[in-house]
C-alpha cells in the first residue's frame, strides 16, 4: 500500500461525513460524554479511519464513536487514516467488522448489517462470511432474527433478551402468539432455558389440540366420500335401467351439491 493510498491527517471535523452503513445505531450517551471528557484532556489518541470521497469531504470508515465524543469536546480537527483504496462494499464490510470486533453492536443491529451487506452489495452469505471470518451457518443464524416484527425486536431490546430468547421465539407459527409469549417471558423474567422450556410446552399443546381436529377432519372427508359413492351407486343402478338419466357433481366450497335427474317415463 502506497503513501498515497495511506495516510494520516489531521482533518477537519466538520468534513467527516457519517458512513451509511454504519451498523451501529445507539451510542450510550453517558458513555460519550466520558469520552468526551477524555478527548479534553488528552486528545484523540487512536486516529479515525477515513476515505476520501469529494472535495475536502470523508467518509467514515471506522470511528463513530470517537467523532461523536469530539464534537461533543467542540474539537475543530481529529486525526484520520486516509485509506483511499476502499470502494463502497469495503467501506460498509470494515464498517461491521470494527463494530464486531469492538463488540459495540446488538444482535439485532449485527444481523441488519449482514442483511444490508447482502442486499446492496450483492454478497453472498458465503461471501460474507470469508470477507468477516465467520461460519456461512453463524451468518444464516445471524439473519433469522429479522423474521421477528418490529415490535417483537424492539422488546428484546428493551428488556435486554438475548438473541437465543429471539430465536427461540422464532419456534412459535405466528406473531401474535410470539408476542403473547415475549410478554410471559417478560413478566416472569424468564431466562433462555425456562424460555425454550415454555415454548416447547406450548409448542406441544398445540400439537395436542390440532391432532383431534386433524382425526375429525379425516373422518368428515371420509364421511363424504361415502354418501357421494352411496349416491352414486344408486344413479349407476337407475342408469342400469333408464339409460337417460343424469348425474351431477359440483363442489361449492362449503359444500357438495349433487344433483340426479330420473326421467318419470
Amino acid at each position: 500500500m502506497s503513501n498515497a493510498e495511506k495516510k494520516v491527517l489531521e482533518i477537519s471535523i466538520d468534513s467527516v461525513i457519517s458512513n451509511p452503513y454504519q451498523p451501529r445505531k445507539s451510542f450510550s450517551q453517558t458513555s460519550l460524554q466520558e469520552l468526551s471528557q477524555s478527548i479534553k484532556s488528552y486528545g484523540v489518541l487512536q486516529p479515525i479511519s477515513v476515505r476520501q470521497i469529494g472535495e475536502g469531504k470523508f467518509e467514515l470508515i471506522a470511528g463513530e464513536r470517537r467523532v461523536k465524543a469530539a464534537r461533543l469536546a467542540n474539537l475543530i480537527t481529529i486525526p484520520a487514516i486516509v485509506n483511499n483504496q476502499f470502494n463502497d462494499k469495503d467501506s460498509a464490510v470494515l464498517a461491521i467488522i470494527e463494530n464486531l470486533q469492538r463488540e459495540d453492536l446488538n444482535f439485532i443491529e449485527e444481523a441488519e448489517g449482514y442483511a444490508n451487506l447482502i442486499e446492496d452489495h450483492g454478497l453472498t452469505q458465503q461471501e460474507l462470511a470469508v470477507r468477516i471470518g465467520k461460519n456461512q451457518s453463524t451468518i444464516a443464524n445471524k439473519l433469522r432474527i429479522l423474521r421477528l416484527g418490529d415490535e417483537i425486536k424492539q422488546k428484546l431490546l428493551e428488556h435486554n433478551l438475548t438473541e437465543r430468547h429471539g430465536r427461540a421465539l422464532l419456534k412459535l407459527p405466528d406473531e401474535e402468539l410470539r408476542l403473547m409469549v415475549l410478554d410471559k417471558i417478560i413478566k416472569n423474567d424468564y431466562n433462555v432455558k425456562k424460555t425454550e422450556e415454555f415454548i416447547q410446552s406450548m409448542l406441544e399443546e398445540l400439537t395436542a389440540e390440532e391432532e383431534p381436529k386433524h382425526k375429525q377432519n379425516i373422518k368428515s372427508f371420509m364421511n363424504y366420500r361415502i354418501y357421494i359413492n352411496t349416491i352414486k351407486q344408486a344413479y349407476e343402478a337407475i342408469k342400469d335401467k333408464q339409460g337417460n338419466a343424469e348425474f351431477k357433481q359440483v363442489d361449492k366450497g362449503d359444500f357438495i351439491e349433487v344433483t340426479v335427474k330420473i326421467p318419470k317415463a
